[in-house]
């Protein structure tokens, strides 16, 4: 009997060229007690024929897949809001989890997320108020919401609310949501920062962003309570910042030494260190100014390494800015470029691709626009380093014969890579479909027949 290898159904499940009566049987698969591959609920652009099976299907594990589909349209997922499972609609009230940048998921409808807001289950109302999908004037729209979970949420759009929303969450009967406004509305008011440090859950918080009065933070100075909070609030008086960027504790003088008023010679005046792996994250005025010119120019252009790091995050660097970081000798800032800037150039690339090898060196090259492609096999397809043969089966000149001799090649990740490429020669192609570590990357390969994905499915056990 011909060795079979089941990963090659989930190769078959993402192949491009899956036509749609094999999509349409892979998806009824299962309809009794199992369940077909997961790739095949996350395709894209699945056909209406496709949807109305998964909608339909009994097992509701397919039904959670596909509501968390990030390629799915909303309208499509939107369809689940009156699932019978309670699992089912709080996966969709949630949503794709995505961890690749560059990604961006369309939040649901308004209308949808409103009814998904009032569902009689309480996990899918949780789901929803932890989405990190939500569109910004639906988060607003919360501010009136008879439940007090999504008042509170609604406090995370405090700049869109009107003076009337404002005033009514801060005096809210539920105490929580009074707590979360008013540490949005001590950035401008000096009592109610005073209320809230008397409060321990909230009071490095309001110390770090709110309206102080120079005896309160005197006295905090004094007490050496919350310092590096209190180092980085924007109310602080000049002359307290200046004692606080001479101070013993390395993480205050550092959180100083990050204010956005302060200008270049006496930010790097001060005695800080930055961690070799901290990515300028906390940086807040950077971090809310990714798409302003005027902030990116000024993180950019500052010898501070984490303002640089944190500038680096930005997919809106102007082309100036982009060849400025270029330059700067940081591997977190090249990596930071590489993973967020659709023009980081490509030496930039390649030493990323160079430095952190595996799966994420595999993710960037198959996926970032700039990344090179021709004249790579000329140049890797005999590297020593199978990291960098691997980069040969991208070259649109490499041909047939270079892939197949990849396809043999001794690291897995390479062998993968070819077994995906169309133009592996067809004998080859069979041949890896039954091999184990080959066989899924065969399945998904376009170049694949439709006879011979059928054949899978035939051996996989799929009913016709």
């Amino acid at each position: 009997m011909v060795a079979f290898h089941a990963s090659a159904l989930d190769g078959v499940a993402r192949n491009p060229a899956l036509p749609t009566p094999l999509l349409l049987r892979m998806l009824a698969f299962g309809a009794d007690s199992g369940r077909p591959p997961r790739d095949v609920l996350h395709r894209a652009g699945l056909p209406e024929s496709a949807v109305a099976l998964i909608l339909a299907h009994p097992n509701p594990g397919v039904r959670i897949d596909f509501a968390m589909s990030a390629r799915a349209e909303p309208a499509q997922r939107a369809r689940l809001a009156d699932d019978p499972s309670p699992k089912v609609r709080a996966a969709l009230a949630f949503g794709p989890e995505v961890y690749v940048p560059r990604a961006e998921i369309a939040p649901l409808s308004d209308a949808v997320c409103a009814r998904l807001l009032d569902d009689p289950d309480h996990s899918v109302r949780a789901a929803l108020l932890e989405s990190p999908h939500l569109a910004p004037p639906f988060v607003a729209s919360m501010a009136t919401h008879h439940r007090s979970a999504a008042r509170r949420e609604a406090v995370r759009a405090w700049q869109a609310l009107s003076a009337s929303e404002q005033s009514a969450l801060l005096a809210d009967p539920d105490p929580e949501v009074r707590r979360v406004a008013e540490l949005q509305e001590c950035r401008r008011d000096a009592r109610v920062t005073a209320d809230l440090l008397r409060d321990p859950k909230s009071a490095a918080e309001a110390l770090r962003r709110g309206l102080l009065d120079r005896a309160g933070a005197e006295r905090c100075i004094a007490e050496r309570t919350h310092l590096a909070y209190l180092a980085e609030n924007p109310s602080l008086p000049a002359d307290l910042v200046d004692r606080l960027a001479v101070d013993p504790d390395e993480a205050v003088r550092l959180t100083v030494s990050l204010r956005p008023e302060l200008d270049e010679t006496r930010r790097m005046a001060i005695d800080f260190t930055a961690g070799d792996l901290d990515r300028g994250d906390g940086v807040w005025w950077v971090r809310v100014g990714l798409a302003n010119p005027e902030v990116m120019r000024r993180a950019a252009t500052s010898a501070h390494p984490l303002l640089q790091r944190a500038a680096a995050r930005s997919p809106h660097l102007p082309p100036d800015l982009l060849r400025l970081l270029a330059r700067v000798e940081d591997p977190v800032v090249e990596n930071l470029l590489g993973i967020h800037h659709p023009d980081t150039p490509e030496e930039v690339l390649m030493r990323v691709f160079a430095r952190l090898g595996g799966t994420f060196s595999a993710w960037m090259a198959e996926t970032h626009p700039r990344f090179p492609r021709e004249g790579l096999a000329t140049r890797y397809a005999n590297h020593p380093d199978g990291n960098y043969r691997r980069l040969a089966v991208r070259d649109p000149a490499a041909t047939p014969e270079l892939i197949e001799r990849l396809s043999h090649d001794p690291v897995v990740w390479t062998r993968q890579a070819a077994a995906r490429d169309p133009r592996l020669p067809f004998h080859r192609l069979r041949e890896a479909l039954l091999v184990s570590d080959l066989a899924s990357s065969a399945g998904a390969n376009p170049a694949l027949p439709e006879d011979e994905m059928a054949a899978v499915l035939d051996r996989a056990g799929v009913p016709a």
